[in-house]
């Protein structure tokens, strides 16, 4: 019983920390759409970035801890002897890390080109 206890909790630390980086991920999507367009309602994408960030972790997981128990069936699941197990919860997350990236660099981008068009618009030349 406390083997399936302890497993149970670390299924649920991989969950958690899924859904860290899918809510981060959420986030910048949000900000980014905000940016973007000006009639943006978040509410009508609310139920999208709830999927994301809570529906996302579930389906990599549930395969981890299948394939945790059909392959690598021993001790807490503490240890990853296996790389490829491993890769099961690291690749989403690694993926998620590298499209918020790039959502960041777009805001980014987006804010300096909003910045240099107010500057512009203004007739002080002080400002430029």
């Amino acid at each position: 019983q406390a083997v399936a206890g302890c497993r149970l909790a670390q299924a649920l630390t991989q969950y958690c920390g899924g859904a860290n980086y899918g809510w981060l991920l959420a986030e910048g999507l949000f900000l980014h759409k905000l940016l973007v367009l000006a009639a943006f309602s978040g509410e009508r994408c609310l139920p999208a970035f709830l999927l994301l960030g809570w529906g996302a972790p579930v389906l990599f997981v549930v395969p981890w801890v299948v394939v945790r128990y059909l392959y690598e069936n021993e001790g807490c699941w503490e240890r990853n002897e296996k790389a490829a197990v491993w890769w099961i919860i690291r690749c989403p997350i690694l993926m998620a890390v590298v499209v918020n990236f790039v959502v960041f660099v777009r805001i980014v981008r987006i804010l300096v080109a909003k910045v240099r068009a107010h500057q512009v618009s203004r007739g002080d030349t002080r400002v430029r």
